[in-house]
C-alpha cells in the first residue's frame, strides 16, 4: 500500500468551456490523468490531491468530476485550492459525498489522516508576502488550520507528519515566513505543494531542502499528469 500525491487536476467534466485543453501542454489532460493514474495507483493506495480539483463553482456541479475521481483506484484525500469555489463547508461536502456514494473521496480540513506510517496534514495556505489586510487575515486563518491539522497528529503518536499546502510556502526568492515558521517549529520534514503552472514559472520553483524541510512541487502539468509516490 502506497501514498501518492498530485495537485491542480482542474477537472471540467461538467463545463467543457473551462477545459484546460486550450493551454499548451494540457492537451487531452483528463484522459492522460486517467491513464497514468490507473497505471500506477492500486485500489489499496491513497492519493493526496492538493487543491484545484474541479472548476465547478457550486458543490452540486462537481458530480461528474467527483464521479471521475471516485472511479479511479485508491482513496483520494482532497485539500482546498484557490479555484475550488465549490468548497462550501466540510459538513456539506461530506453529506454530498455520502449522498452520491463517493466513498473513496475524503476532504481534509482542520484534521489529519493516518495513511500507512505517516499522517497527512495540511491546508490551502495563501499567497507569498501578503500586503493587504484582507490577505493577511486569510493567511492567519490558514496558518491556524495548518497548526490545528499538525496538532491533531501530535495528539496521536510519533509517526511522521507530512504537510501538503496548495500554495507554495517558498517560490523563487520570496518566502512565506509565517508558514515556514509553522513547519520548522513542528519539525516537519516534508512539504508538498501545487498551484504553480507552466514552464515559465516552473523554472523559479524551489525544491529540495530548505531549513531542513524538503519541498516538492506536484502540480499536474509539472508531473506530466502522473501522481508521484511519497511513501
Amino acid at each position: 500500500m502506497s501514498v501518492y500525491t498530485i495537485s491542480d487536476l482542474h477537472l471540467s467534466l461538467s463545463d467543457q468551456n473551462k477545459s484546460m485543453d486550450i493551454f499548451k501542454g494540457w492537451e487531452n489532460y483528463i484522459q492522460r490523468i486517467h491513464d497514468n493514474w490507473i497505471k500506477n495507483v492500486l485500489p489499496e493506495d491513497t492519493v493526496v490531491i492538493i487543491g484545484d480539483v474541479s472548476w465547478a463553482m457550486k458543490l452540486e456541479d462537481t458530480k461528474k468530476d467527483f464521479e471521475f475521481l471516485h472511479n479511479l483506484p485508491g482513496k483520494k484525500i482532497l485539500i482546498k485550492g484557490n479555484h475550488d469555489f465549490w468548497w462550501s463547508g466540510i459538513t456539506k461536502i461530506n453529506n454530498f459525498l455520502k449522498k452520491n456514494n463517493f466513498g473513496s473521496i475524503i476532504p481534509l480540513l482542520n484534521d489529519c489522516i493516518l495513511c500507512e506510517n505517516l499522517y497527512i496534514c495540511g491546508s490551502r495556505g495563501w499567497i507569498l508576502n501578503p500586503q493587504k489586510d484582507t490577505d493577511q487575515k486569510i493567511l492567519l486563518r490558514e496558518i491556524g488550520r495548518l497548526r490545528t491539522s499538525i496538532k491533531k497528529a501530535d495528539n496521536c503518536n510519533n509517526l511522521e507528519k507530512v504537510v501538503f499546502t496548495h500554495y507554495p510556502p517558498i517560490f523563487s526568492n520570496v518566502f512565506n515566513h509565517q508558514i515556514l515558521d509553522v513547519l520548522i517549529e513542528n519539525n516537519i520534514k516534508r512539504c508538498y505543494y501545487g498551484h504553480v503552472h507552466g514552464s515559465g514559472f516552473h523554472k523559479n520553483i524551489i525544491e529540495g531542502l530548505y531549513s531542513n524541510v524538503y519541498f516538492k512541487l506536484v502540480s499536474c502539468d509539472y508531473l506530466n499528469f502522473t501522481p508521484i509516490v511519497i511513501n
